[in-house]
């Protein structure tokens, strides 16, 4: 039988897009019941497919699903009385509540940390930020494109020095706030196991950000400069480089000095061991030569295939991948048999590739994955849960409290 670590806790979700909402979907992932409540509108989420240039289908929802596996969906006018009542009483009986409204927002409509937590002592306040709760820009949108990438000096950093900065995938650090908060909640869970009180978990889009480009900002400081060019990186076997049927990979040795002669064996020159100017890497940095070495393996590589050279290397045990595309991903052998990718039915009739959540559990498997379903699905389930009568849910229909 699987034992879920999260079995028995509830989490609520105030939360749209998608770093807050990929939070729940995670709990959701090891055991929590989910409740994501939506406005009459729906969660943005519901309609950004188009975006990620995949169909905006109802019976179909890939893309809502990237965040809305393993959850129930309940819509619920909280600017009506009566919405703002159920979702307080369903509030009160909650472990976790997960929200990306802002502050402001959350103390107009009086869900703040400070309402909340006094009407449910126990209950773990989760809020994921833009730019924290201080500051001159603690009111200001935080999305993961401004937040993330550029106030944090990813788009300043990731390019070759002289090309246009990135566009990086939508949501690329969204997914990794969401796990973050994910481990801060059950960090406040385990606290109060032992203090019998919730706790406010608060991730910052830019501080997650900020805490990634550590190396890039503690070494600013001793003049380290981003962004680099490729062919001016320290050592030369920590690099990128270009095959001959123009692919890129990396190859990724630490320890020049140690892998030096192996290294350019592997390459066929042989003729370089013993070469004062470039066999340490103390020669490399005193006279400047690591740009040599770099275009002579370039110059190399560029003799062989992308499957050449993985077979070489691999073959003499020297770290390196090829630069995957996703669409390679989907057909990656080694993520299909660690379950990082899981095909999933649709009402559609086709089957689809999603992601799967990046913690594992020995003692629960693989999770199971339950596809999203539509707006306000479980509304009239989960408020007769909390004694609502057909009566009480009539006629909150009838003034658009719930949907």
């Amino acid at each position: 039988m699987k034992q879920k670590p999260l079995q028995g806790i509830r989490v609520v979700e105030l939360a749209t897009y998608v770093a807050a909402p990929a939070c729940p979907r995670m709990l959701g992932d090891w055991g929590a019941d989910v409740l994501k409540i939506e406005p009459p509108a729906g969660d943005p989420m519901r309609r950004q497919a188009l975006v990620f240039n995949m169909p905006l289908l109802d019976d179909e929802p890939t893309a809502f699903d990237f965040c809305g596996i393993n959850k129930k969906f309940l819509c619920i006018n909280l600017k009506s009385p009566d919405g703002k009542a159920a979702a307080l009483k369903i509030l009160d009986a909650a472990d976790v509540l997960v929200t990306n409204f802002r502050t402001k927002a959350l103390e107009k409509l009086g869900f703040s940390y400070e309402i909340l937590s006094q009407r449910n002592p126990r209950l773990v306040f989760a809020q994921l930020l833009g730019f924290g709760e201080k500051g001159p820009e603690k009111d200001t949108p935080g999305y993961d494109v401004t937040a993330y990438v550029a106030r944090s000096g990813i788009l300043g950093s990731f390019h070759e020095r002289g090309s246009s900065p990135i566009n990086e995938p939508n949501a690329f650090g969204d997914f990794q706030a969401a796990a973050v908060l994910a481990g801060g909640i059950c960090g406040a869970l385990y606290a109060r196991e032992k203090t019998g009180r919730g706790d406010k978990v608060t991730v910052a889009l830019q501080h997650l950000a900020t805490w990634a480009m550590t190396t890039a900002v503690g070494s600013a400081q001793y003049g380290n400069k981003y962004p680099k060019s490729r062919r001016e990186v320290p050592n030369p076997f920590n690099c990128t480089y270009r095959t001959k049927d123009d692919r890129w990979m990396v190859i990724c040795l630490p320890d020049y000095d140690v892998d030096y002669e192996k290294f350019m064996k592997i390459i066929g020159r042989e003729d370089l061991f013993g070469q004062e100017d470039i066999c340490c890497m103390d020669a490399l940095f005193t006279r400047k030569t690591n740009t040599k070495v770099i275009d002579l393996i370039s110059d190399a590589m560029s003799k062989k295939t992308i499957d050449e050279w993985m077979k070489i290397f691999k073959e003499n045990d020297v770290p390196c991948e090829r630069g995957y595309t996703p669409d390679e991903m989907l057909e990656d052998e080694q993520a299909w048999a660690n379950d990082y990718l899981r095909k999933i039915k649709y009402p559609s009739g086709n089957e689809r590739i999603v992601t799967t959540s990046p913690v594992q559990f020995r003692s629960m498997g693989n999770p199971d994955m339950i596809p999203s379903k539509p707006l306000g699905y479980h509304t009239v389930e989960i408020l007769k849960q909390f004694g609502y009568s057909d009566d009480d849910i009539r006629r909150m229909k009838e003034e658009k409290s719930i949907v």
